[in-house]
């Protein structure tokens, strides 16, 4: 069956990399700088370009000032699946937040689920979406800071939050040294993902060797990118015999990486990984789900048959409970055939 991008857009989607930080519109950006009178780098229109991955990474903290009120959060949250939906068709969000970035502007912990949680309810009243939420650590803090951020995830444990990330620069923060965080998370039956083997970064600074490290020392349940690991025979092996799923993202924010970002997901397939297609940061990636998978699908010469297996992939992989997850693989199934359906 041939595949348009209106009938990829239509398709039911699942996304599992997606940050808050990520997703807010430049003009909800905008009137929260102002709120709190900060003023914007540049102007809104040009803040979302970068000039390599380290300055993506600053303007990514930057977002961090304007969210600081229960308010703003759910905002944010809110128009996060309110995009989702009305762009691409996504069914399931599991939105990252880094807790670690808000907290010195002033929101607690608690401010920030009190907002997240209100967001995430009013969408899926609005909506027919679901979303739950995975609390990052960002690697470039130190693991007594991961430490004190896993008082507090337990301590206001809350059933939205399923489970753990860990990400920025890997040359600041290899996977082992965040091992103790993890086996908290692991006691306290979170699951858990990390970012490893970015291509954003070189082989010595997300070296294939920290998949080992993630799989044995963090015992991840999943994980984001993945791409270096295409460098080491060993460790596509070990990926692949594991049965981890790898979710990548279509769209970097470094453009003259795309291309090699297209090829690694071409090579990832090619060996038999297990992959989920997800924006990583959407707004500020200049994307959306269907924009990805269009983009994908294109780049590689894919068609229906690749868009479907992305779209099932991504119920399999999320973190719903048992029940909830059998509804979900059903109401796909349901959506795609009536697409191909229609089609015929």
């Amino acid at each position: 069956m041939e595949w348009t991008p209106s009938l990829v857009t239509q398709l039911p989607k699942v996304e599992l990399h997606c940050h808050l930080a990520g997703t807010l519109r430049p003009t909800t950006l905008a009137e929260l700088a102002g709120k709190y009178g900060l003023q914007l780098p540049r102007a809104v229109e040009e803040l979302y370009v970068y000039r390599d991955f380290y300055d993506f990474l600053e303007v990514l903290r930057l977002i961090a000032l304007v969210l600081r009120e229960h308010e703003d959060f759910e905002r944010v949250a809110y128009e996060a699946i309110e995009d989702a939906f009305t762009t691409s068709n996504v069914r399931h969000l599991e939105m990252s937040f880094n807790p670690q970035y808000f907290i010195p502007s002033g929101a607690s912990y608690a401010t920030q689920m009190k907002g997240l949680v209100a967001g995430i309810e009013a969408a899926e009243y609005d909506f027919p979406v679901s979303a739950l939420l995975l609390a990052a650590l960002d690697r470039e803090w130190d693991p007594a800071s991961a430490s004190e951020m896993m008082d507090l995830i337990v301590a206001h444990r809350h059933e939205r939050v399923v489970g753990i990330g860990l990400d920025g620069p890997e040359r600041a923060g290899p996977p082992a040294r965040f091992e103790s965080a993890y086996r908290r998370a692991t006691q306290a039956g979170l699951k858990k993902t990390a970012h490893v083997c970015e291509d954003n970064q070189t082989l010595a600074e997300a070296p294939p060797s920290h998949l080992d490290a993630c799989l044995d020392l963090l015992q991840c349940d999943r994980l984001d990118h993945g791409y270096n690991l295409m460098a080491s025979k060993a460790s596509i092996q070990r990926a692949k015999d594991s049965g981890i799923y790898f979710a990548v993202c279509g769209v970097t924010s470094v453009a003259a990486n795309r291309s090699r970002r297209l090829a690694a997901i071409e090579r990832m397939a090619a060996a038999g990984l297990n992959t989920t297609l997800n924006t990583d940061d959407p707004a500020m990636f200049h994307t959306d789900m269907a924009h990805t998978y269009n983009h994908v699908l294109e780049g590689l010469g894919w068609g229906w048959r690749e868009a479907k297996q992305f779209s099932l992939a991504g119920v399999e992989a999320c973190w719903l409970d048992p029940q909830a997850k059998a509804e979900l693989r059903n109401d796909f199934q349901r959506q795609i055939a009536k697409l191909e359906v229609q089609r015929t």
